[in-house]
């Protein structure tokens, strides 16, 4: 998993996933605490409303690595371009 996630273009797949399962837990938060909330127990309700925490979290985390390997991706290809500089 640790080679897996050193790789960068793996990493910016994982962060896209984590964007959209964060993004998918928000909308289905909002539904279920906010629109169905009259069908639900109380216990099917706490679930919803954590759902509405956990998705922007989910989506802040998804960013914040999507921003890291862009910088990291940025650095690595500007640093290759100085490789092959002829002075």
């Amino acid at each position: 998993m640790i080679d897996y996630i050193r790789q960068p273009r793996n990493l910016l797949f994982l962060s896209s996933v984590i964007l959209a399962t964060g993004l998918v837990m928000l909308i289905a938060g909002i539904a279920l605490a906010y629109v169905l909330d009259q069908y639900l127990n109380i216990v099917e309700l706490v679930g919803a409303h954590s759902l509405t925490i956990l998705g922007p979290s989910a989506i802040k985390i998804g960013y914040v690595m999507r921003l890291l390997v862009s910088h990291h991706l940025n650095k690595s290809t500007s640093a290759e371009s100085f490789t092959h500089v002829a002075y």
